[in-house]
């Protein structure tokens, strides 16, 4: 497990493995950062994958008062700790967080998986 600080300052915790282009896994509001752990390492001998646990799940901090903006910035410095760009794979809520991070953030989302 590592982390990373998001711009409000809330420490958000991840795992990273493999090697290649970057592939963040955003999960639904129920999971944590340990769920896709079969498909992580399917991708993982051509992808480097992050799983993390999003904000006041499993091992992620939380700051008040909660916001789709929040979880935004989340994704986004996850994306500056994979390089700078990223491909996004959401699943459930997590789905649409990584829809409204490629609408926000632009060019870092190389593509996004629902």
């Amino acid at each position: 497990m590592d982390r990373v600080q998001s711009k409000d300052g809330t420490t958000i915790a991840f795992d990273e493995q493999g090697h290649g282009p970057a592939v963040i896994f955003v999960d639904g509001a129920m999971s944590t950062r340990t769920g896709k752990l079969d498909l992580a390492q399917l991708l993982a001998p051509e992808f480097t994958v992050y799983a993390y646990d999003r904000r006041g799940r499993g091992d992620s901090g939380d700051t008040q008062p909660y916001s789709v903006e929040r979880e935004i910035e989340d994704i986004d410095a996850m994306i500056v700790r994979a390089g700078g760009s990223a491909f996004l794979y959401g699943h459930s809520s997590g789905a649409c967080l990584a829809l409204d991070a490629t609408v926000e953030l632009g060019d870092k989302v190389k593509q996004l998986a629902m």
